[in-house]
């Protein structure tokens, strides 16, 4: 009981520390950044909210100004089934990639930031 009321009050905490360091969205002109939300739209990241690396794969997000859906893996049962059956395993944050009718999940903050650093940070 103890370990669930820290883990909960720091998840807590490391979601507020989040929201008041929150970086600047990446500023687009209009066209880029629809092709950039039209390419985000086969994306879904599997997450849990106060994961402290679900925190820093959604602030890349942030960063990088890309939309996606936010799946929660912890709370929602269907998105829970889904991250088990079709990714494989219950661990995130996993990103869930479709694109051109193959699906790729990918997991580990350090490689889904990159991944999203070398598909967006550039468009």
């Amino acid at each position: 009981m103890i370990v669930k009321a820290l883990r909960t009050g720091l998840g807590n905490l490391i979601i507020f520390l989040d929201f008041i360091t929150r970086p600047r969205k990446m500023k687009r002109p209009a066209e880029r950044q629809a092709a950039v939300e039209e390419a985000a739209a086969g994306l879904a990241l599997y997450q849990f909210r106060a994961c402290p690396f679900c925190v820093r794969t959604r602030r890349t997000l942030h960063k990088l100004n890309v939309p996606v859906e936010l799946k929660d893996a912890k709370n929602n049962v269907q998105d829970r089934q889904a991250l088990l059956e079709q990714g494989g395993k219950i661990k995130v944050p996993c990103l869930r990639i479709e694109d051109a009718g193959k699906v790729t999940w990918l997991y580990e903050s350090k490689v889904i930031g990159a991944y999203l650093e070398d598909r967006f940070s550039a468009a």
